[in-house]
This record gives structure tokens, sequence and C-alpha cells, in this order.
């Protein structure tokens, strides 16, 4: 007879480690590294960083963080997620090649967006031509024309001998997101018109509560939430006034959310969404289990037209965790999707990134990939509660319509948006490519100009990378590349580190730097200062060195440089220099540092 396998124990030849261990260990790193923490402090709090809805972040999550906390929903219950590409070429013939190309490599579901900034209602027919309705979900995009759009696609499938019955998607009408787009009426009388039409179709959404309005308007993650339930309770009380039972309103809507590159919180941004929603399920009066639908689109606002190679990466973690998180489809934007029409070559590598997530990774093959996780389900409870408070307040205030049309809705986002902000500007969160690592000489990606979206609206449409490149578009359109000079002082050792941190900033700002090494003691370094900076053909300049050197060597080597014409002088470090205009170092508002540059270079805004 066999011997009795022993049950295995995981890291079962280490000794046991408890979490007093872990934080002596903290502590001890955290005094060996100078951090400024009182005596006694607490070293958890002081590693503690917080999101833009004011949720604590810890450092280490264990069983304790698990208690009393409802898991946050498992998502999707099919095997896999929805590849949905989305169409907007205004061209039918264009448009129609895309989606043909899509759906034969990969993509299974199509989003079209009809009249403004996309297809004309009128060319549905042609651009939907060879794609079989019955095995293609469509989600309509047609802002103020969905009831045209609707109408189109159900002639279209009657047509074709394509039953009611087997259209799936959504016929996507989104009055309120409407409103906060273009700053149309919102007709919420469209929601009960769209649901009798659809009677005959039970896989057809009417409503598409599209969230991405919220985020692309500067919100954060819990206002995203927020605003997205307030919006889907008016359209359930539309619907369930017009007649429809309540379990038949809470399946007729679909909601779409945002996901980024911070993949943590856009996995809780899902469970929480669906957790809420069960909430407000269960507070209607449902009396079947009616899981929210969710489409996960990659976020437009953290799309950058500099070195858009590096869209590639943000979308594919951000895919990656609209997989985790559950959603039912997904969109991956092309990386040059914020430069104009994308080339079918972006476009391939957008399904490719879902598919190889899909199938060769195996997300598809697991359900709530994150639920256990000490750190998500924690996140995701937190973001949940947050968000419901804010919905409960925006109802308190009359709802979505109201409060957008009030400007609570815009004051909300634009709290969350100024926190972003000031983080984007002081690089504590760096955009690669733009605010930070920059190529200079990098060249310039066009593509034709895609449809202009709507606009016009209640709300803003952001990109966190638009202030940088904004100086980067300022410095090419100059002509000849404004240039800063850095003078290098004293051996290798001491001005290395902070040239390169020089460099890396003003290249955010389309800013060449030319740097001039002195290694000389006294007045002899002055004069090989001027001397170089005589030859660098800018009059700006930047001191790099160590703060020992500066103690005895940067008045009078700022007091040379002023001599000879230099008409802004930074320093790099904190220490304070007569004569010096400024200082730059890591957390210094680097887009202020930037325009003053280019200003004091004369580079026309």
């Amino acid at each position: 007879m066999p011997a009795q396998s022993q049950p295995l124990q995981l890291a079962g030849e280490f000794p046991a480690a408890s979490r007093e261990d872990w934080r002596a260990l903290v502590s001890a790193v955290l005094a060996k590294s100078g951090f400024p923490a009182a005596e006694g402090a607490d070293p958890e709090a002081e590693l503690v960083s917080r999101t833009y809805d004011g949720i604590a972040v810890k450092a280490l999550y264990t069983a304790e963080d698990a208690l009393d906390r409802p898991r946050g929903g498992s998502g999707r219950a099919s095997a896999g997620w929805d590849v949905r590409q989305r169409h907007a070429d205004p061209d039918p013939a264009r448009t129609n090649q895309a989606v043909l190309t899509d759906l034969t490599q990969g993509a299974s579901s199509l989003w079209v967006t009809l009249g403004d900034g996309g297809i004309a209602v009128a060319d549905l027919d042609a651009a939907l031509a060879g794609v079989h309705l019955d095995l293609a979900p469509i989600a309509l995009d047609a802002g103020s024309q969905s009831r045209e759009a609707a109408a189109a696609l159900f002639a279209l499938a009657s047509a074709r001998g394509v039953a009611a019955a087997e259209l799936a998607g959504t016929l996507g009408a989104d009055p309120i997101g409407l409103r906060a787009r273009t700053g149309a009426t919102a007709d919420l009388g469209v929601l009960a018109e769209l649901a009798t039409s659809a009677a005959d179709s039970p896989n057809l959404c009417v409503a598409t509560v599209d969230a991405t309005v919220y985020h692309d308007g500067g919100g954060s993650d819990s206002d995203e939430l927020a605003v997205a339930a307030s919006v889907a309770v008016a359209y359930l009380r539309a619907l369930t006034e017009a007649g429809l039972p309540v379990d038949a309103a809470l399946a007729a809507i679909e909601f779409r959310f945002a996901v980024t590159a911070d993949q943590f919180l856009s996995v809780a941004k899902l469970r929480a969404a669906r957790r809420i929603w069960e909430r407000i399920a269960e507070l209607s009066g449902a009396t079947a289990d009616r899981p929210q639908r969710q489409h996960a689109v990659t976020s437009a606002a953290m799309l950058t037209r500099r070195d858009p190679w590096v869209n590639m990466l943000r979308t594919t973690i951000a895919c990656f965790a609209a997989a985790i998180g559950g959603a039912d489809s997904i969109s991956v934007a092309p990386f040059d999707a914020a430069i104009g029409r994308p080339d079918e070559f972006a476009r391939r590598i957008a399904r490719n990134t879902s598919s190889i997530l899909h199938d060769e990774s195996s997300l598809a093959r697991v359900a709530d990939a994150a639920g256990g996780s000490w750190y998500v389900e924690s996140l995701t409870a937190d973001l949940a509660a947050v968000a419901w408070d804010k919905f409960t307040a925006l109802e308190r205030a009359g709802g979505a319509l109201a409060a957008l049309d009030s400007g609570a809705i815009g004051a909300l986002l634009a709290s969350s948006q100024a926190l972003r902000a000031d983080d984007i500007a002081h690089r504590r969160a760096p955009i690669t490519g733009v605010s930070e690592y920059a190529f200079i000489g990098e060249k310039a990606v066009t593509r034709p100009p895609a449809a202009p979206a709507p606009s016009g609206g209640l709300l803003p449409t952001l990109r966190y990378a638009a202030d940088f490149e904004a100086l980067r578009d300022r410095s090419d359109a100059a002509g000849a590349r404004p240039k800063i000079f850095l003078a290098a002082l004293g051996p290798f050792a001491a001005y290395t580190a902070r040239v390169g941190f020089a460099t890396n900033l003003f290249a955010a700002g389309g800013v060449e730097a030319v740097v001039g090494i002195v290694s000389a003691p006294g007045s002899q370094a002055s004069d090989e200062i001027v001397a170089a900076f005589g030859t660098s053909g800018t009059s700006v300049a930047c001191l790099c060195s160590s703060d020992k050197i500066y103690e005895h060597a940067a008045e009078p080597v700022v007091a040379a440089l002023r001599e000879a014409g230099a008409t802004q002088i930074w320093l790099a470090g904190k220490v304070k220099v007569p004569g010096v205009g400024g200082n730059v170092y890591a957390g210094c508002d680097a887009l202020a540092v930037l325009r003053s540059t280019l200003d004091a270079l004369e580079v026309p805004a």
C-alpha cells in the first residue's frame, strides 16, 4: 500500500514570520535610508499612499484586512469576453473592410459609432456588408440619432432574414451622457421607445451608461462609479415608468467603463461596480439575479500622441485589468487613436492584445481571478463604499441629470482632476515618453485626421499628456531646437546624476541639453564655464553638481554666467544660491519650469 501523502506546506522550510517581524524590518530600512520619520512612528503608516478618492493603500495586506468584507463578485458568467472593436470611420467602404478584417482576425463583436463623429446612419448597411448579424453582437453608439440607428439595425436584420431574437449587443441610447458630452437635451423618452422596438430581442440592451464620459472629464474611479450608478437609476426609473418590469429594465442596461494602466484600481472598479449594481437591483425589488453587463474600454485620457508606441504597453495592462475584473466585452484602443484615424497595423495590435490575453495567457479560464486577494478585496470594498456615498449624495441632489445641469457633477470631477493634474505637473504621476524619458529626436507619427468627436457639452474631454505635449509642439514649431546649457561642475561622480536628471526634465519640454563640463577650481572654473556657455547657442543655463561643490563654486559661476549674458539660470538641487532664478529637483513643478524656460528662450507660445 502506498504511503499516505503529506499535505503541501507552502514555504514550510522557512521559519514563520509575523507582521511584527515585517514591521521591525521596515523600521530598520527607513532608519538606514534617513527617511524623515518621527521617533516611534508607525512604520506602516509611513508607507501608506492614497488614491484620488482618498482611499489608503497600504504596503502590506494580510488575512486581517479581509475580515468582515464581502467578496467583490465574479463578473461575467461566460468562459471569456467579447473582443469588441470600435469603428467610427465615416467612409463606409473603409469601415466595412476594417469590420471584416476585425471579425476574421480575432474580434467577436463590433462597436459602431453613427452620426456625428462616425458613420452616417444611412450607410449602416454598407458598413456591415458581409457581417452575420446573428453571430456578431453589435453595440450602437449613435448619440442623438439613437432612434434612427436602432430602426436601421432592425431593418437591416429583417432584410437579411435575421430574426429579432437573434440580435445581440446594445442599441446604445445614453441621453444623459449625450448631454454631458454635447449639451443636447436629455430625452429619456427614447429609452421607452427603444425598449418597445427591442421587445423581441432578449439579448439586445436598450441603453448604455457610458461612464467613460465622466472618466474623460477628469473624474476619479469613485466619481465614475457614482455618476454611472446615478445615470443608471434615472434610466431604470424611465423604463419602469414606461411599463417595463424591474427585472426587464435592469437587463436592458449595459455599462461602459474606462480601464487604465493602474491595473489594481481598474480591477477593483469593475468589481465594485457590480457590487453597487447588485445593491441597486436589490433596493429596486428585483426578483431575479441581474448581473451588471460591462463593456470595458481602454482609457482615451491616458493615451499619448508623443511616443505613441508606449500606448501598446498601457492598453495591454488595461486590457489585463479588464479581463481580471470580469468585463463581458473589452475594447482595446489602437495605439495611434489619439493622433488620428488608426492604421491597419495599430488595429491589428489592438485585436491581438486581447487575443493573446484571452487565448495564449488563458485569462478567460478563471472566473474572478482576483477574488480572495486581500489587497484587491479591500480595495474593492473601500472603492464601493466611497462611490456609494457619492452616488447617494447625487440622488439626494435630484439625480444625475439635475446634478449635471447644476454643475455639481462638473465640480465633482474637477476636484479629482485638480489632484491628478498637480501630480502630473510635478511628475509624481509620470507619463513615460512624455513627461519622463522623452525622446527629443522622435520622428512624429502622423495619421489622417479622424472624424471630429461631438463636443460642446457640459463636461470637458481631457487627455493627461496634453499639457506636456503642447510644450513639445511649441518647441517643434520654433524651427531651431531650443537649448539649455548644463554647467557640470567638479568630478564626474559629483555632476552625473543631476546632469541626467536635468537632461530628462528639459527634454519633456522639447529643450535640448548642451553639457559643458568643468572640473577646474575657483576663477578658472568660471572662465571655462563662460567659454563653454558662449558656444552653446543659448541664453539659459542650469548648474549641475553636488551640494558640497555648490557651497563654494556656484555663486562665482552664476555671476560669471550672468555677466556672459545668461537671462535665466536654474540649479539642479534644492540649494539656494544668489542669482539663481529657480531650482529643479524631483517633485518640482516641471510644467512651470518648462514654460518659464521656453518663455526665457523667447519661443513663441
